[in-house]
């Protein structure tokens, strides 16, 4: 067998970096690459349905191999990489037995990877570390849980002693920029329930995500020679800043965390005749979060009706809702399994929000409840990503167990 850190090292150096500019689906060919390898290695497994579609999500299953009412479980990852860091020519570093010191990724740029910037480092002391050579990210987000899902069919495939039931297999594109579940066929998948192997740090597991909407505001303003301009120009941009200002500034990502949401100013282009703002909208409480939308639109009708008119027009996206919504109570039983998995595996479970959403954000309200478990990856979408190895292989563990507490239940 191939080892899960083999198989990562692989896909890390496939680009597969997705693209918000773009309007096509999936959102760059290149993702194709690792779909295409994906499709040829399951079915190489003997995962004979393994396919992948025009959209370039892969699907695949392994069929039980025990009799039994046992439930039809997914595995989901995305093989997308994020648009912030390129995904070109990676080049990961391995730190056999990590120190506690800084380490310097690339000296020419004097990108160091240190504790007191990253303290998290620091749980790992005396563990081998991948890291990035400082001009790229490394990709563990989320190539780390589609080599861990890999890994674990392929034992599961070599191990036949290991019983259970349908494994439903599904890679997905463009997570990244939101459109992971855009295409996503729940009911070709198969599965009664998922998990999606997209997490941080080792233990964590999370079933509570952010409430999401993103704003997209257009200004018409007016522009006149600056010279003639009294009580004729309307700035745009002056509009635009008027309105940021209207915001509550304790609510901006940079001043929450935990529970609390915010309004992220996320992309600001103007001229004096034109303006485009656009914020993303986060909240775990659905009532707090839909204040927030209401306090956006009360400003917006506040400054048109300053400006005697329909300057400002908006148009509110939904983008995903909190899954804990759908998993309790009736699917917490997916998540308890997933808690008792880790600490039969001698991992503590760290269980906290999600800061941001998953594919199984809106899995969940497409019929498939989905929580996310952990790949081990720390610092995503950029040059000061790691994942312990150690991380990577209980990942599988986890997962295996996972699998086998089912089976054992039917039994």
């Amino acid at each position: 067998m191939e080892s899960v850190i083999d198989r990562f090292i692989r896909y890390i150096k496939i680009d597969t970096q997705s693209d918000m500019e773009s309007d096509t689906n999936p959102s760059t060919a290149r993702q194709f690459d690792l779909a295409k390898l994906l499709v040829r290695e399951l079915q190489a497994m003997g995962l004979k349905d393994a396919a992948v579609d025009d959209k370039c999500y892969v699907m695949a299953t392994l069929p039980a191999n025990t009799s039994g009412d046992i439930p039809a479980i997914g595995l989901i990852a995305h093989m997308d990489t994020s648009p912030d860091a390129s995904g070109a020519n990676v080049s990961p570093r391995l730190i056999p037995a990590y120190d506690g010191k800084p380490i310097v990724l690339d000296a020419a740029s004097q990108t160091v990877l240190s504790p007191v910037d990253f303290p998290d480092l620091l749980k790992y002391v005396g563990q081998a570390l991948l890291t990035t050579d400082g001009k790229t990210l490394l990709g563990a987000d989320d190539k780390a849980g589609v080599a861990i899902i890999m890994s674990a069919l392929e034992m599961l495939v070599n191990h036949p002693e290991l019983p259970h039931g349908k494994v439903c297999v599904g890679f997905t594109p463009d997570e990244e920029i939101g459109r992971g579940a855009d295409h996503f066929d729940v009911k070709k998948f198969g599965a009664l329930f998922a998990y999606t192997v997209d997490g941080g740090e080792i233990g964590e597991l999370e079933y509570e995500c952010f409430n999401a909407s993103i704003a997209r505001i257009h200004i018409q303003g007016r522009n006149v020679h600056p010279g003639k301009s009294k009580n004729k120009m309307v700035n745009s941009m002056q509009i635009a800043m008027d309105l940021h200002a209207m915001l509550p500034v304790d609510q901006r990502p940079e001043y929450t965390d935990n529970y609390e949401g915010f309004f992220h100013l996320l992309h600001f282009n103007g001229t004096v005749e034109e303006t485009e703002v656009i914020y993303i909208i986060r909240d775990h409480d659905r009532q707090k979060f839909e204040q927030k939308e209401q306090v956006l639109r009360a400003a917006i009708q506040y400054q048109n009706t300053r400006l005697g008119g329909e300057r400002i027009t908006l148009r509110l996206e939904q983008q995903y809702r909190n899954m804990r919504e759908v998993l309790e109570p009736e699917n917490m039983h997916i998540v308890e399994t997933a808690r008792l998995a880790m600490e039969e595996c001698g991992i503590a479970p760290i269980t906290k929000p999600i800061r941001g959403g998953t594919d199984g954000s809106r899995l969940s309200y497409m019929g498939l409840p989905t929580p996310n478990i952990f790949t081990g990856g720390h610092y995503g979408h950029g040059k000061y990503e790691f994942i312990p190895t150690r991380s990577l292989e209980r990942g599988v563990e986890v997962v295996l167990k996972i699998l086998g507490m089912y089976a054992a239940k039917a039994g």
